[in-house]
């Protein structure tokens, strides 16, 4: 009987915990979820190109890829 009380209170707890993360949030408009969207995507594809160009061997494709890192450089650096 005792385990079934105690594990309602550690439940209790938790629920508590994740009450008072969700209130201490500040809320973000929509704008800023999408900017915020925007550059974990662009800091995705900087990840993506750069293992790209660790295994490229064609210098043309290096070229490319070393190009497509300073445009993604770029609009990371804009904001």
């Amino acid at each position: 009987m005792a385990r079934g009380w105690e594990s309602k209170s550690v439940e209790q707890q938790q629920e508590e915990v994740a009450a008072e993360r969700s209130r201490n949030k500040t809320q973000l408009t929509a704008e800023q979820i999408a900017e915020k969207q925007r550059r974990t995507a662009l800091q995705l594809s900087r990840k993506r190109i750069e293992q790209q160009l660790e295994v490229a061997t064609n210098s043309r494709h290096r070229e490319m890829l070393k190009k497509a890192l300073a445009d993604l450089d770029l609009q990371l650096g804009e904001e």
